[in-house]
């Protein structure tokens, strides 16, 4: 049954350790963590007097010494046993750089203890199937990255590739031509991130030596088969999409420039429309939710109020000079929270290629059936063999199973033998009849060989689905079963007392309100007095947040001034190239022919041939066999016979380059004076042109001529 409730998006936050280096610049901790009740405290380090600390409650909370492990068992576990059941879940990071997003997704390879939750899910997933019983299953894997705003298969050969995003009423937003891999175990899976990792887009920031710079999105479909009580196969679909943010940043703080900067401009774009969609979705007066304004923001519109199960992990880091960027990063994943998805099971889909695999085995077991049930009939012998006739076999209706290839491969064997020992027939007949045996084993074994092919491909196609409970011993994986779910109770325990604790703190102040009684006046006057203090702290800390918005709403406007002023300068660079080294008229054209496709959100150039021009030949018509166009007689003798090299190609055009109009001149030096040419140039004279005159030599000197 598909669940109709609706359920808010699950929001948690993570808080890193001090790094060395913030240790070693003396900076502060502002960040206090209540993580039974789910609650944050953060510090303004510039506060003004008496300015209360920011308060923030969430689904869950971990701070600097939370291991991956309680992070994952606690949180993500629940959501990809939903996968597993058939529902669609996505898991995302999102903070400032450096605060370890990147981390908790993927964590430390080849650690336990260190394995972030992209791993941990894979060995989820695989152990679940191990330890399951009468189902199939198949696993894919895909991997892809948002850099630049395009769309990039990490897994694909051609790295330059862009793909398109594309909508179908029935699966929702899916990525054309990206390409997916089956995988049989937790080693393939984690090869198929490991490639997709080193193809991935990182930088050098001042903030993160390890930047990424694109938004990485890792895709686990897992597709479960299994026969229910009406005698039906049924197969349920679920995908997980774990994603890896890249960081906000302020180019002040990350020191980003020339392409990194580009990649930061496109990042904040990316990240601020997703903001944008939040924003739309928990105010509930917006009538049109923006997810069109960027790639990510389309790709996560099913985990953003569709159907799918959501959780955000938000990263902030605890030092004080991070401040304005950890406090926008609590508000954002405090907006999160009252997102409401409507997820449900997807079951019997028609693009499940699960189906699809079981479909095309049972189509080839069904052949190699049919051709196993054919009877080999002999149709008799105009002898013994030992006369000279050998047996004679219907080929129209021979046996090709097994068994019966074997034994009918034996007796040509044996009636070969016997010919070849005949002495009673003739040479030639004897020649005949062996050729004609020959011929029959030759055909036997063909059938073999096309049967053996068969088998394989039926063996190849059962080895990529992967069948539960065949590959761990029963008692292990009922005690591992147990463990699992002892666990699930306890994290479903934990997040039951953090709630509870959350409605009794809001109820505390009604609940004393109601039973508080007073002796006397002077009581009455002091309880009035805390309770009206207390609403002056709450009516101040709202003052102080409409402050903070304020100031946050200014600097995030100078920052939008000082981006738009280093675009406009790149804007302008690009506007001189194309002045000074485009001619004109090419420039022309390309603004003739450029129009803005709104579907695919991008500029594309138009057709040299008009629509309205007639019927557009789309090939050359082929006038031989062998040639693409055209081609005479004297032609393809001349090209045969050498000579002219324009017979050797099939141009039918020669091209040539429409050169511009020359704008420079050639070089022309400086105007001199004949005297002062004539003692430039008896200054520069050689020494061998020299010519030396005796009869002018004196007793101390020379003349020269």
């Amino acid at each position: 049954m598909a669940s109709k409730k609706s359920e808010c998006v699950k929001v948690v936050v993570r808080c890193r350790p001090l790094s060395e280096k913030e240790i070693r610049e003396g900076n502060e901790r502002i960040m206090e963590m209540d993580v039974p009740r789910g609650c944050i405290r953060i510090t303004n380090p510039k506060s003004r007097h008496g300015e209360q600390p920011r308060e923030f409650t969430y689904d869950a909370i971990y701070d600097w010494n939370s291991r991956q492990t309680d992070l994952y068992e606690e949180t993500f576990r629940i959501t990809v046993d939903s996968v597993l059941e058939g529902y669609n879940g996505t898991i995302f990071a999102y903070g400032q750089t450096g605060t370890g997003k990147t981390f908790t997704m993927e964590g430390v390879r080849n650690d336990p203890e260190l394995c972030g939750v992209i791993p941990n899910s894979f060995d989820h997933i695989f152990k679940h199937i191990a330890r399951s019983h009468d189902k199939q299953f198949l696993v894919r894997a895909s991997y892809l990255e948002i850099y630049l705003e395009e769309i990039r298969d990490l897994l694909s050969k051609d790295q330059k590739k862009r793909l398109d995003l594309k909508e179908r009423p029935d699966t929702g937003i899916y990525v054309k031509d990206l390409s997916s891999f089956v995988t049989k175990s937790v080693k393939e899976i984690e090869h198929v991130m490991n490639v997709g990792n080193q193809n991935r887009s990182v930088g050098r920031t001042n903030m993160n030596e390890h930047s990424s710079r694109s938004h990485a999105i890792f895709i686990i479909t897992v597709e479960c088969s299994e026969v229910r009580d009406d005698g039906e196969n049924h197969i349920r679909v679920g995908k997980l999409n774990m994603v890896d943010l890249a960081g906000s940043e302020r180019q002040s703080k990350t020191g980003s420039e020339g392409e990194l900067f580009q990649q930061a401009v496109k990042i904040n774009l990316s990240l601020s429309a997703l903001g944008n969609v939040i924003h739309a979705l928990v105010d509930g007066k917006s009538t049109h939710i923006p997810y069109r304004d960027s790639k990510l923001t389309r790709l996560l519109q099913d985990s953003l109020g569709g159907n799918t199960k959501t959780v955000m992990v938000a990263t902030v880091g605890p030092a004080d000079y991070n401040y304005e960027e950890t406090l926008t990063t609590l508000r954002y994943a405090n907006r999160a929270k009252d997102i409401k998805n409507k997820p449900r099971i997807n079951e019997d889909p028609k693009d499940a290629l699960l189906r699809e695999f079981q479909e095309e085995i049972a189509r080839l077991k069904s052949r190699l059936t049919q051709k196993g049930k054919k009877r080999t009939r002999r149709r008799g012998h105009r002898g013994d063999p030992g006369e000279g006739n050998g047996g004679e076999f219907d080929e129209e209706d021979e046996d090709t199973s097994g068994l019966a290839l074997k034994e009918q491969s034996a007796q040509i064997e044996r009636e070969k033998q016997e010919l070849l020992h005949n002495e009673n027939l003739v040479a030639e007949e004897r020649d005949k009849l062996v050729t004609e045996l020959q011929q029959k084993q030759e055909l036997l074994q063909k059938k073999q060989e096309a049967r053996d092919t068969m088998a394989s491909k039926i063996q190849a196609m059962e080895s990529k689905l992967l069948v539960g409970g065949k590959t761990v011993v029963d008692h292990t994986t009922e005690q591992e079963r147990k463990v699992e779910a002892m666990k699930l109770e306890l994290a479903e325990q934990k997040i039951r007392e953090r709630e509870i604790r959350q409605q009794l703190d809001e109820k505390e102040v009604d609940t004393v309100e109601v039973k508080e009684t007073f002796s006397n006046l002077q009581q009455e006057v002091d309880a009035k007095t805390r309770k009206l203090k207390k609403l002056y702290a709450l009516l101040q800390a709202q003052k102080d947040e409409i402050t903070d918005l304020q100031e946050e709403h200014q600097r995030q406007g100078e920052e939008l001034e000082e981006t738009q002023t280093e675009l406009i300068k790149t804007l302008k660079l690009k506007q001189l190239i194309l002045d000074s080294f485009v001619p004109p008229d090419e420039k022309a054209k390309v603004f003739d022919r450029a129009y803005y496709d709104e579907d695919e959100e991008e500029w594309k150039m138009k057709l040299l041939a008009r629509p309205d021009s007639g019927p557009v030949m789309m090939k050359r018509p082929v006038s031989a066999v062998g040639n693409r166009r055209p081609v005479s007689e004297y032609a393809r003798m001349a090209a045969v016979l050498g000579g002219n090299p324009r017979y050797k190609t099939e141009n039918v055009l020669l091209v040539e380059l429409d050169m511009p109009n020359r704008t420079t001149r050639d070089y022309e030096g400086p105007t001199v004076a004949p005297r002062v040419q004539a003692a430039l140039d008896a200054a520069l004279q050689d020494e061998e042109e020299l010519a030396i005159d005796a009869r002018f030599i004196q007793d101390h000197g020379y003349a020269y001529a």
